[in-house]
């Protein structure tokens, strides 16, 4: 049975927007999600990640058996399910680390390979790799109850390169680079000797044309001189 303290381990899920190289936190001015400092109000580390419907089964098992161990007295019999079903089937949630905890910064998760080994402070997780999870369930009863997952350490399965993306969308209509209409395409040139000598009055002498040499042929040999042969042949 799953408790506060054990590890979770969720396998096999697609990363989505992950920020887990340094603390973020949204800023309302720029109505986006900043890198910030640990003890920033609402800075924390988080990964989204999508799962399959067994998956979500396992996981959502896992988070009510660590809530019916932590569950005090007054809090609901049970939790809803927390994650978000996509249209095709699938199912997303996230895994959450604040920066700091009170006056203490947190740790923040460690990243591994495939074989286990530790990957640099500032290695970039990619929207879209396969990654395993590890996490603390944390049960709660504030405004509402449920149980939060807090993220400990995470593996890189299956690494999908960055890319960078174009801020523009496509245009009708508009220029199209083809590598075929390239007009810096080197073409290799005939040799234009006899026209440059030419335009400079220079003519250049053809050269002699071979006579071949006709041959006198052989004599032809007489019936009587291949009877001889023929004849020397047998005896």
């Amino acid at each position: 049975m799953a408790n506060q303290n054990s590890t979770f381990m969720i396998q096999n899920v697609e990363a989505q927007w992950p920020r887990i190289n340094k603390p973020y936190r949204f800023d309302n001015a720029e109505n986006r999600t900043v890198p910030c400092d640990a003890f920033d109000d609402n800075a924390k580390y988080e990964i989204k990640f999508r799962m399959s419907k067994d998956q979500a089964k396992a996981l959502y098992l896992g988070m009510c058996e660590a809530y019916e161990a932590r569950k005090e007295k007054g809090w609901p019999e049970k939790v809803e399910m927390p994650f978000t079903k996509d249209d095709d089937g699938m199912y997303t949630y996230k895994a959450t680390l604040k920066g700091a905890y009170g006056k203490e910064a947190t740790l923040k998760p460690v990243q591994y390979d495939s074989k286990g080994v530790k990957l640099p402070e500032d290695f970039m997780l990619t929207t879209g790799s396969t990654v395993n999870i590890a996490v603390v369930f944390v049960p709660y009863n504030m405004r509402e109850a449920g149980i939060s997952l807090r993220l400990k350490a995470v593996q890189v399965i299956k690494y999908v390169p960055m890319e960078a993306q174009s801020p523009f969308g496509a245009v009708e209509g508009g220029f199209e680079f083809s590598s075929e209409d390239n007009p810096f395409e080197v073409v290799e040139a005939k040799p234009a000797t006899n026209v440059i000598e030419g335009e400079f009055g220079e003519e250049k002498t053809p050269e002699p044309k071979k006579v071949s040499k006709k041959t006198t042929p052989k004599p032809k040999k007489s019936d009587a001189d291949l009877a001889a042969i023929v004849d020397d042949w047998d005896d």
